[in-house]
């Protein structure tokens, strides 16, 4: 009866040409949907599937994913919520790379491309992997990570021959000395991308820069840490291939700005960001401006005006990464000039010491003309001074394309033109039917339990959202859940709901898969979030601490407990630290 029952929902395909037909399906909800079809097209999507992505490192166990998938080529793995990069968890938590390591070395014989996102990696770690695997390892993530030093990038930079990526941006790095850049520049001739970006590495040697430019010909992206961009004409001269750079700085302050204006970056740069840039650096950029495509000025001295300056001079620009210096001013010049823009990132300016422009507000001003100037637009993220309704429906009127909206309104103006934003947020939800992604923090009412209930009703397709003090009561957290059909990862602060509230709306999202919450109702005993339990549910609470890099213990500041829960086929961790209780043990 199996054999019938495969035979007919095959269609008559023979197994060689199904699995051909497999390999070119990469979306993993349709993979998803293929191995739940018959017992051989699980057996199919097993053979077949290239990478997999792991949002939570303890919702399964490496033993497991081997299992499952043994050609595994590609492997993203996911340690700390998203929440440790703002210091809101604690930094024990967990997220240790170790017991997949393991396994990675031991199991996965095809696996080529590592990508490790918050997690703690220690050099003994990644001597196992190097082992095991240095001799295939293409590409070697190491995202936001912690834990390790360059000991260990040294013995990667000496085996892995290989490699065409490594990737440190943002991960704290104890650096012994620069011999590993130096392994990297004398071992490797395949290398395409070399990021340590916003790292704390210091021992860089420009020979050896130079050294890689020359011996790695495929060299398309080097991001670096801060370092004196006059030292780095060698290095532009001979990366002839090079076609995104990000890092540097403008440090030489008894150097004659003239002299920064001879440096001349490759022809094929399209993609570039440099750090500590002024005024009197910007026509640098000039030459090339025409032919940028991703233009990232967070970390620049640059005022509202130089903004608009420069970016008119940017139409092909694809991807603008600033911070809420460019200003209502700046939006308007993006919306004249870059109609190919798609992705748009505004960061949160140095307000609090003073030094954001006059004219540096960021508005419904400005995002309506960018709404109205760029119908490209797929992300945005945008931290505003002010907003209104009006705003937020001309998104949803013109911005088609948008799949992923992120907005915070800043407390530091004491009124807001426009609130609640109810109609506002419900015209863009259901303007804007491509979003997969939306994040939405507020101040207390900002947004009502009408429109909490309106983000349910007509989020049909989003599958992560983030809120922050939305809703007035139980009421509207109970609206929200009978929507949202398709969510999987749901993250709140600073809401005024109950615990058992949480607990009946967890239960009610049908597709919820994992939900982090900060500043609820909760109680000493947590008793009412015992409405949630469920096979294979893992419930953590942290207890409220003190806030981090302040004197919360002299006056008694601290921060709210926090509420995690998610799926997890692996049971109840067993690096659980103190300052976690776990509500619910599996068994």
């Amino acid at each position: 009866m199996d054999k019938k029952l495969n035979r007919v929902m095959s269609f008559g395909i023979p197994d060689v040409a199904l699995q051909c037909v497999l390999e070119y399906i990469d979306d993993p909800r349709d993979r998803e949907a293929v191995s739940l079809v018959c017992r051989k097209w699980y057996y199919l999507d097993a053979l077949t599937r290239k990478h997999v992505t792991i949002a939570l490192c303890y919702t399964t166990e490496a033993h497991c994913l081997k299992r499952r998938f043994s050609r595994l080529e590609s492997l993203k793995l996911k340690g700390k919520p998203r929440a440790a990069m703002f210091n809101l968890i604690p930094e024990n938590w967990g997220g240790y790379v170790g017991p997949w390591m393991k396994e990675i070395a031991e199991g996965f014989n095809c696996l080529k491309y590592l990508h490790f996102r918050r997690m703690i990696v220690k050099d003994e770690d990644l001597e196992t992997l190097v082992r095991a695997r240095g001799h295939m390892l293409l590409a070697l993530k190491l995202d936001k990570c912690s834990g390790f030093s360059t000991d260990a990038l040294q013995t990667v930079a000496r085996s892995c021959k290989c490699l065409r990526t490594l990737f440190l941006e943002e991960s704290c790095i104890t650096e012994r000395d620069g011999n590993w850049l130096h392994e990297l520049a004398i071992n490797n001739t395949t290398l395409e991308t070399l990021n340590f970006y916003m790292t704390e590495l210091k021992c860089i040697n420009v020979e050896d820069l130079e050294l890689i430019a020359k011996n790695c010909r495929s060299l398309t992206s080097l991001k670096i840490s801060d370092y004196e961009i006059l030292d780095l004409v060698g290095f532009f001269h001979a990366a002839s291939t090079l076609e995104e750079f990000c890092g540097g700085s403008f440090n030489d302050q008894a150097t004659d700005v003239n002299n920064y204006l001879r440096v001349t970056f490759p022809r094929k740069i399209c993609r570039l960001g440099l750090s500590f840039m002024a005024k009197n650096e910007m026509p640098i950029i000039f030459p090339l401006a025409a032919s940028l495509k991703k233009l990232d000025l967070q970390y620049t001295f640059l005022d509202t005006e130089d903004h608009c300056q420069l970016i008119q001079r940017c139409p092909n620009l694809e991807v603008l990464e600033v911070r809420n210096v460019i200003g209502d001013s700046g939006l308007e010049v993006v919306a004249r000039y870059c109609k190919k823009l798609r992705r748009l990132r505004i960061e949160r300016g140095e307000d609090e010491q003073g030094m954001e422009d006059e004219q540096g507000v960021v508005s419904q001003r400005g995002l309506s003309a960018l709404a109205q100037g760029c119908p490209e637009l797929e992300y945005l993220a945008v931290y505003v001074s002010d907003i209104t309704n009006a705003a937020l429906a001309e998104i949803g009127t013109h911005s088609k394309n948008l799949c992923d909206f992120r907005l915070v309104l800043l407390d530091k103006e004491d009124t807001i033109t426009d609130l609640p934003l109810d109609t506002g947020v419900r015209a863009l939800l259901m303007g804007c039917e491509k979003l997969r992604r939306f994040a939405l923090y507020l101040r207390p009412g900002g947004l009502t339990d009408v429109g909490l209930g309106y983000i349910g009703r007509y989020s049909p397709n989003i599958r992560w959202m983030l809120l922050g003090y939305v809703g007035d009561s139980d009421f509207g957290l109970l609206e929200f859940s009978q929507g949202c059909p398709s969510l999987q990862k749901l993250e709140m602060r600073g809401c005024c709901f109950s615990e058992r509230a949480l607990a009946l709306a967890v239960m009610r999202l049908a597709s919820l898969r994992y939900v982090w919450v900060q500043g609820y109702k909760n109680s000493v005993t947590g008793k009412d979030l015992l409405e949630m339990v469920r096979p294979f549910w893992n419930i953590e609470f942290i207890p409220p601490r003190p806030t981090p890099g302040t004197l919360s213990d002299a006056i008694g500041a601290e921060q709210p407990a926090h509420l995690l829960a998610y799926y997890s086929l692996a049971g109840r961790r067993k690096d659980c630290p103190e300052t976690v209780i776990p509500l619910y043990p599996f068994s």
